[in-house]
């Protein structure tokens, strides 16, 4: 009788497992990516950024515009960069809920430190300030005006609005929009995060790769 009882046992143990592994992780809580139209005249090319979440398996997709005739010095260093992909690997390392989502540092990688946010290329940008900060824009972060008279931006981090910020309008350098993928970055604004406004969760870039417009799926 026992060996019968035992053999039941194990049966249903092994079907609960399997069961277990068989079952798929709920979605992530975002809504349905809706690409929108751009606010002004984009380049012929796209930034198209695939973003881990946590543990989620499939990265999530945000397609960034580009302003090569507003900011071309600014677009050819974003290319080139992700040319050399050096944004893989890197961290969303500031976020503030449904306002605003800030990455680029190289330091970011190790997590949240004392050099979080400080980070870049080694060099800086001349400043081309000629766009607006609208839902979406894609701007490049930079020090004080009261080190940084000229508005030089920093090589490689950049902050997305995910609402209109017009206070910013004509002290940061618009090199781009997002146009697919808003709700992923606006998901991510809203994830706890420490005192430092950095993420508790690992939320990583796994790629950013520059590819033509049409063939991205993007608005025309």
């Amino acid at each position: 009788m026992r060996p019968a009882i035992l053999t039941l046992l194990l049966a249903a143990l092994s079907l609960s497992a399997c069961a277990h592994r068989g079952k798929a992780p709920a979605p992530l809580p975002i809504a349905p990516a809706v690409p929108t139209k751009p606010s002004a005249p984009l380049g012929p090319d796209v930034a198209v950024m695939l973003i881990k979440i946590g543990k989620e398996k499939t990265p999530q997709r945000v397609v960034i515009g580009l302003y090569d005739g507003a900011a071309p010095r600014t677009v050819a260093n974003l290319k080139e960069l992700c040319r050399r992909k050096f944004y893989n690997g890197m961290r969303f390392h500031r976020v503030f809920e449904h306002y605003l989502v800030q990455t680029g540092d190289p330091y970011s990688r190790h997590g949240d430190t004392d050099r979080s946010g400080t980070g870049g290329p080694g060099y800086t940008l001349p400043a081309e300030i000629k766009r607006s900060h609208v839902r979406g824009a894609v701007a490049c972060s930079r020090l004080d005006d009261k080190v940084n008279p000229t508005r030089a931006s920093n090589g490689s981090q950049f902050y997305v609005c995910i609402e209109p910020m017009p206070q910013l309008d004509g002290k940061y350098t618009v090199f781009g929009e997002v146009i697919e993928g808003i709700e992923v970055l606006d998901y991510i604004s809203g994830r706890p995060t420490n005192s430092n406004d950095f993420p508790l969760e690992k939320i990583v870039i796994t790629s950013i790769k520059i590819e033509p417009r049409v063939a991205a799926s993007a608005p025309l």
